[in-house]
């Protein structure tokens, strides 16, 4: 039978051989911890502590700021030292919570726990608010809103992203590895709010064993399935995601429950787990720290707020000076200019590579190749869409359906001339979308 996939996408070194074989390590931090306030999609949330305050490991330090937003707990016990600016991995400064580690990770009491079986749906998802859960593959949109449609009974499909197709990336591969339990069960909790929908489970082809660990834990279920799906970038694109496991397509007008669907990765459905069935905040996460300047690669459970630096001197510290360090993946992370920053619920990995490749490149004109057009997974015409950007044509940008591009860089992967595609069309497309808000 033919893997399942979607039109165009690339094929990328993935590079996970570096820490795909590294089991995850739990790291604890001993320097100071911050916590941005902005984790998430939505509202800030309000600090209710103060400077001087003692707090516990899993205690409250922030509430969240309103219906969209999630509250943020501490992962250490310590004392709080600061709440002001800070540096963040992806937004420049953010209003943060600085808490200095005591190194005696003192943990609250929590509160008894109800059996799952006996949750109505309305704690479930109050669990899944209180706890902070936010979607943990990159976009921090707090779950609790994501598990509220207007319509859940119209809910068909609740899609477990497993894909994880950026190159280097493989704290979700071996979290699947290690507690697939954890994965699986928190997915049998999502169910419990949608009557009519089944759980997939869609994996990209290279991760044959942790296909054959979730066929084996979801044989006695007729709601759960597990899909192949073809290994190709970017897979794991919302959009992509859904066609390829149901067949269905989504445009950036509408939302995956739109089309029947809600999707969470991993990362986030191991936090509902968490949250749900122990009790426990959203505290942790694992990070891969990878590239080839780093000495030793490997997967990482983190708590939040830990210096990222002193993560990477968990994996070995960097063989040389790295040109270019990346929160998140190559493709669509985040390019830093400092490790000086926290670990947040959006950070899954760190790399650090000896060159910089890409800023070498000299983007010469357009030969008309048509190779963009090929790799676009959202069906577009890249070449076209940069040169109504770099023109500030917004107009015929919007009516060329600019709007559609998700930013993937599958086209600037492919470019022989080189010619930053993505950054010109995703920075026309943020001014369109801004000038749309502003009329509305």
């Amino acid at each position: 039978m033919a893997l399942l996939t979607f039109k165009g996408g690339i094929h990328p070194d993935d590079g996970k051989r570096l820490a795909k074989d590294k089991a995850i390590v739990d790291v604890k931090p001993t320097g100071d911890l911050v916590y941005p306030v902005s984790q998430h999609i939505g509202a800030p949330a309000n600090p209710i502590v103060a400077v001087g305050d003692h707090v516990l490991k899993g205690q409250m330090i922030a509430e969240a700021g309103g219906f969209v937003s999630a509250p943020i707990y501490a992962s250490v016990s310590g004392t709080v030292k600061a709440i002001a600016p800070h540096l963040n991995p992806t937004v420049g400064t953010v209003n943060s919570i600085v808490i200095e580690n005591d190194g005696e990770y003192k943990e609250v009491e929590y509160p008894a726990i109800k059996p799952v079986d006996e949750m109505t749906k309305e704690e479930i998802l109050n669990a899944i608010g209180n706890a902070g859960v936010v979607g943990m593959g990159g976009a921090g949109f707090p779950t609790r809103v994501k598990l509220s449609p207007k319509e859940p009974d119209k809910i068909d499909y609740i899609i477990a992203n497993c894909a994880e197709c950026e190159p280097y990336i493989t704290a979700d591969y071996r979290t699947m590895i290690e507690t697939p339990e954890k994965l699986v069960e928190g997915m049998k909790i999502v169910l419990r709010l949608f009557d009519n929908a089944k759980g997939i489970f869609g994996v990209e082809d290279n991760k044959p064993d942790c296909i054959a660990k979730l066929k084996e834990l979801t044989a006695d279920d007729p709601r759960l399935e597990v899909l192949a799906l073809k290994t190709k970038y970017p897979q794991g694109g919302e959009r992509q995601l859904i066609y390829a496991t149901t067949g269905r397509a989504i445009n950036s007008a509408m939302l995956p429950a739109d089309a029947g669907c809600v999707v969470d990765n991993v990362a986030t459905l191991v936090s509902i787990y968490q949250a749900v069935a122990e009790g426990k905040p959203s505290m942790e996460r694992v990070v891969t720290v990878s590239g080839d300047a780093v000495n030793e690669p490997g997967n990482f459970r983190v708590p939040f707020g830990m210096n990222q630096a002193e993560l990477v001197d968990a994996a070995g510290g960097f063989k040389t000076e790295p040109e270019k360090l990346i929160s998140g993946g190559p493709m669509m992370g985040f390019a830093m200019f400092s490790l000086d920053v926290p670990v947040t619920k959006t950070s899954s990995s760190i790399l650090g590579f000896t060159k910089d490749e890409v800023a070498k490149f000299e983007p010469t004109a357009c030969i008309n190749c048509g190779r963009c057009v090929d790799a676009c997974p959202s069906r577009l015409i890249p070449s076209r869409l940069a040169d109504y950007a770099e023109h500030h044509d917004e107009e015929t940008f919007t009516k060329h359906n600019g709007l559609e591009c998700m930013e993937c860089g599958s086209c600037s992967f492919v470019c022989p001339a080189k010619r930053q595609l993505k950054q010109a069309i995703g920075s026309m497309r943020k001014i369109a979308l801004a000038n749309r808000k502003k009329k509305k």
